[in-house]
């Protein structure tokens, strides 16, 4: 008897966490990018989602995956799903994490997509992103943008011809309206410390 108890809060825990995933949204956001001009979720009403990486300047792996970034956005974007990164790393305790140095950053590795600075780590703490890179797809549910996927873009950072494309992968289904069969991976690179937070 005990055991089935177990099984049946074990499969109430399982089932709870599936639901609280699928239903986790953020809400739309507005951000000034590198390039100056300030970029808001709001203004592209014709998306069916977006892909969102959480990025900086100074990280090394992070740097691994600028060229990914550019082919995820060509692939997608006509697809209705483009590519925006944010900057939400504490500005105040790396001095390298500039707008100044975010729009050389774009120019050296030819960004094109909106690379977003998160002064207020606002959208950061929304969005609950942890690491840079960290990957989120979001989806269009009428007001609000419900969270698909959450983790690393894929799982190779040294060598993306022979890595498992997660990002990629999660997009595919959503645009065949299918669910995620992988909505969570874990993320690796450059700890994003929120101001306040002990180090």
């Amino acid at each position: 008897m005990q055991h089935r108890l177990l099984l049946l809060l074990g499969s109430l825990l399982f089932c709870c966490s599936l639901q609280a995933q699928e239903m986790a949204t953020v809400n739309n956001f507005s951000l000034r990018g590198a390039d100056g001009k300030m970029f808001s979720t709001s203004d592209f009403p014709n998306v069916k989602g977006f892909i969102v990486v959480f990025t900086c300047n100074h990280c090394p792996f992070a740097k691994l995956y600028s060229g990914r970034y550019n082919r995820l956005n060509k692939k997608y974007a006509p697809l209705g799903v483009p590519l925006i990164a944010i900057n939400s790393m504490d500005t105040i305790e790396y001095e390298e994490e500039s707008l100044e140095l975010m729009q050389k950053k774009a120019k050296s590795a030819s960004f094109s997509f909106p690379y977003l600075q998160d002064g207020t780590q606002s959208v950061g703490k929304q969005f609950g992103a942890e690491h840079t890179p960290q990957a989120f797809v979001i989806w269009r549910s009428e007001d609000v943008w419900q969270i698909k996927y959450k983790g690393s873009v894929d799982d190779n950072g040294e060598h993306p011809e022979s890595a498992v494309p997660f990002v990629a992968n999660a997009v595919d289904e959503l645009l065949s309206n299918k669910a995620v069969t992988n909505p969570s991976t874990p993320s690796f690179g450059c700890r994003i410390y929120y101001r306040a937070e002990e180090k």
